[in-house]
């Protein structure tokens, strides 16, 4: 039993998610068993408890931006890392109980991220609608037949095949290039080589809020040549005003630049939290001037020992 809690992989069920198909792509999670659970919450209790060895999770999406439970869990729950990043084109379809017809539809079941990137369609052709939050879509899907709280539900294509369901409309999402992003956390500390194609998340706080504090922790990353490609911030909850910010920086904790960036930020605030360097789901290499080499950063420690010996 113990052998089979070690080497399960868990993942926003039920099966048929869009993070299901994200676990898919971990070649490591192929023969391994797979366990579907209800939230972020359960996901990230079972890495913490050994349940599992690591859990899917989806943490941005190109319409709706970060996704705010996953961002806070991260932020609450200590020794977890992110293995890698995934990505999955996101596209939906409305369905309802057999013999609904679109006139009928009152109410929609579906996920907040996937109602946030369906929301023009809904208000052009259902605009009186209500919403009806879902754990996941697929969940939404299957709870047609199981209760009358809504009408119809956002789910993904195929889902008729799995669920006693018709197909209203197909291509319900705002955006037809629109991708979700999914990590694989852990509780593992070793780190993924780099790849020249990297990324390292971060959670960092505000060491108080007075006027360029903000700009000051900004200037860790501009300073050295990384980029982000993204910042959010979110609530710490204690007070108002108070914020930590989520960050994806190019690069990995190995490359000069990046970890030079980090003392920076450490010594800028005590609250800095490593949640991983990993390589890029796009495999697109960064880009920066010669002069953040590493060896820049090394040739610049070794003149200072010269000037110090």
């Amino acid at each position: 039993m113990s052998e089979t809690r070690n080497v399960s992989y868990s993942f926003l069920g039920p099966t048929g998610t869009f993070t299901e198909a994200a676990l898919a792509q971990v070649v490591e999670a192929h023969g391994k068993p797979w366990r579907a659970v209800n939230n972020v919450g359960e996901a990230f209790d079972d890495v913490v408890s050994g349940r599992s060895v690591a859990a899917m999770i989806a943490i941005e999406n190109s319409v709706d931006g970060g996704v705010s439970a996953t961002q806070d869990a991260l932020a609450s729950v200590p020794g977890l890392r992110i293995i890698g990043e995934y990505l999955v084109p996101v596209n939906f379809v409305l369905v309802a109980r057999p013999g609904t017809v679109l006139a009928d539809v009152k109410t929609v079941n579906a996920h907040p991220v996937a109602y946030a990137q369906c929301r023009r369609w809904l208000e052009s052709n259902l605009p009186r609608h209500g919403h009806v939050p879902a754990s996941s879509n697929v969940a939404a899907a299957a709870a047609l037949s199981e209760s009358a709280l809504a009408d119809a539900a956002i789910a993904p294509p195929g889902i008729e095949k799995h669920h006693d369901v018709v197909v209203l409309a197909r291509s319900i999402g705002d955006n037809p290039n629109a991708v979700t992003r999914f990590v694989l956390v852990s509780r593992t500390t070793a780190l993924p080589p780099r790849t020249g194609a990297d990324k390292t998340s971060l959670i960092v706080e505000l060491p108080e809020d007075r006027s360029g504090a903000l700009l000051e922790m900004l200037e860790q990353f501009a300073t050295r040549g990384v980029n982000l490609s993204l910042i959010q911030s979110r609530p710490i909850g204690d007070a108002m005003g108070r914020y930590r910010f989520v960050i994806d920086a190019d690069g990995h904790i190995h490359d000069e630049r990046v970890a030079d960036a980090l003392l920076g930020l450490r010594r800028f605030s005590p609250q800095v939290m490593f949640l991983g360097s990993y390589p890029r789901a796009d495999k697109q290499p960064i880009e920066f001037t010669s002069r953040y080499d590493d060896e820049v950063f090394s040739g610049a420690r070794a003149w200072l020992s010269g000037l110090l010996g």
